[in-house]
């Protein structure tokens, strides 16, 4: 069967269909995590706020929004966006096309949260990327909310490959995804990454492949990315992405998947 070379961006349904199995716990835990260590304040009556920058395909941007948060997020997909307004419709949603490093609000405002899971932020090719979308962020956030940052650290001595497969199904379309990380140059600081969709609707079957390069990190490297490009911004715990409140880690190599939750300071 011939692989054809696609950005699994442009297939939003896949995309959605593989990573929305976690959304109801993503969505649990990032409200947890605001309960215990988020200090803002708000108005009696006034609904929270919440962020996504590249929200992608909009499932956490409307789970919020079914929680009473006021929902906003941002992606540069079109494909994404415009499912996420389908599915969004009528919902306390904002979505529009931006950038991690240079996004502006419409309208203005503040937000209490603000989160970036599943190692969004690695698309950031550059520190200064990297930095200007810590440092936009911090801006939008009150005194005392919260930035939730997912991260897969990079193991330097590794020399094979990484691979992690996943299957999920929804009305009759099932989606088996296989992504394979190749050991990362530590002088570019970039690893190579590959993902292969195969998927299965009305009988036919069709796969699809997507590479493209991340930006690395090991627990000093970002360490110093988060204390120069915003030092208000402090780490107050680290987690996994068991999402287990319970289960707090260090701040350090010994786990490869890392959630910060940073707080701005008030």
């Amino acid at each position: 069967m011939a692989t054809e070379k696609r950005d699994w961006y442009e297939t939003p349904l896949y995309y959605d269909i593989i990573f929305d199995a976690d959304t109801g716990k993503e969505a649990d835990f990032l409200e947890a995590v605001f309960g215990r260590f988020a200090q803002t304040k708000s108005r009696k009556g006034e609904s929270r706020r919440v962020i996504e920058p590249a929200c992608g395909s909009g499932r956490l941007v409307h789970e919020m929004a079914s929680r009473g948060w006021r929902s906003f997020g941002f992606d540069t997909s079109e494909a994404m966006l415009g499912f996420a307004r389908e599915r969004c419709d009528g919902d306390s949603v904002r979505v529009w096309k931006d950038r991690m490093e240079s996004f502006r609000l419409p309208g203005g405002g503040r937000f209490d949260l603000a989160h970036c899971l599943v190692s969004t932020f690695k698309y950031l090719l550059t520190e200064e990327a990297a930095q200007g979308c810590l440092r936009h962020v911090s801006d939008v956030l009150k005194p005392g909310g919260l930035f939730v940052l997912g991260v897969h650290l990079t193991d330097y001595s590794m020399r094979t490959w990484n691979h992690e497969r996943w299957e999920e199904s929804r009305g009759g379309v099932h989606v088996t995804s296989n992504t394979r990380v190749w050991a990362a140059d530590r002088r570019t600081r970039l690893e190579p990454v590959r993902n292969r969709l195969r998927v299965t609707r009305r009988g036919e079957m069709r796969v699809q492949e997507t590479e493209w390069h991340f930006r690395t990190y090991n627990a000093a490297e970002l360490k110093r990315t988060l204390r120069e490009g915003a030092p208000e911004l402090d780490v107050v715990k680290v987690f996994d992405f068991t999402y287990d409140l319970d289960q707090p880690r260090g701040f350090d190599d010994e786990y490869s998947d890392v959630l910060l939750v940073l707080r701005k300071e008030s």
